[in-house]
C-alpha cells in the first residue's frame, strides 16, 4: 500500500462501525442486519443470511458497516424477542449507526465505553 493508499484508508475507517449480537435468534440477527444493510454499506452481500451454528456455546454474528453514505432509511422490522447489540467504532460513526438503528427498532443504550478515537455502545433493540 503506498502512502496515497494508506491515507484514502485512514481516512475511511472511522466511518466503519463493528456490529456484534449474541445469543439471540437467527431470524432477529437477520432482521438487524438486512435493517442496516438497508441504511448503510456492509461488509456482507445483500442475501447473506446468518446461520446457527452447532456445537455448545453462544453464536456470535458480527459484520461492519460503512455509514459513510446514508441510503434509504429501513422501515420497522419485528424482533421474537429483545436483542443486545454491540457497536464499536469510532464517535460519530457509532452515532450515526445508533440513528441508522432508530427508524427500524426501538433502540435503549445499555452502556458505553470511551476510549481516546473509538467508543463502544451496547444497545438493546425492541420492536417499535
Amino acid at each position: 500500500m503506498n502512502s496515497a493508499q494508506q491515507a484514502a484508508h485512514a481516512e475511511h475507517v472511522p466511518a466503519e462501525v463493528m456490529v456484534e449480537l449474541e445469543s439471540c435468534a437467527t431470524q432477529d440477527a437477520h432482521a438487524v442486519f438486512s435493517a442496516l444493510r438497508t441504511t448503510f454499506s456492509s461488509d456482507r452481500e445483500a442475501d447473506d443470511v446468518p446461520e446457527e451454528m452447532a456445537g455448545p456455546g453462544a453464536t456470535v454474528w458480527t459484520s461492519t458497516f460503512d455509514v459513510s453514505d446514508r441510503k434509504a432509511a429501513a422501515e420497522p422490522r419485528r424482533l421474537s424477542a429483545p436483542v443486545v447489540v454491540s457497536l464499536q467504532g469510532g464517535y460519530w460513526a457509532v452515532d450515526e449507526l445508533c440513528r441508522g438503528l432508530e427508524s427500524a427498532f426501538a433502540v435503549h443504550v445499555l452502556g458505553t465505553a470511551a476510549g481516546d478515537q473509538e467508543k463502544e455502545v451496547e444497545l438493546r433493540l425492541e420492536t417499535r
